[in-house]
């Protein structure tokens, strides 16, 4: 249902002569295909370059843990304070009182 036909293909055949013109498609024909041999060059090279990219066989060392460490000192929070257990805030100063 969806599949590309030949009627739709001679439908673009003549809105890209109609856009492009005659005497200017074999130009853009060599562009694109010139375009498209420098890109499956660099394809190339850049798979020829991971390929020629030696492999580490062993892995590095890893630095050994210290042999004791200290344990961190506990510490007790308690439980959380609520609003009404902590002490009532100054105001800021010079806040509501006027200037004379």
């Amino acid at each position: 249902m969806n599949a590309l036909k030949p009627m739709h293909i001679l439908v673009l055949v003549i809105i890209v002569l109609l856009l492009f013109g005659a005497k200017r498609l074999p130009d853009l024909a060599k562009s694109v295909g010139q375009s498209l041999k420098i890109f499956k060059n660099e394809v190339k090279d850049l798979t020829d370059d991971n390929d020629a990219r030696p492999t580490p066989t062993t892995a590095a060392p890893v630095a050994a843990p210290p042999a004791s460490v200290a344990p961190a000192p506990q510490v007790d929070l308690g439980t959380p304070a609520t609003p009404a257990d902590r002490p009532a805030q100054a105001p800021p100063a010079g806040g509501d009182q006027p200037t004379s």
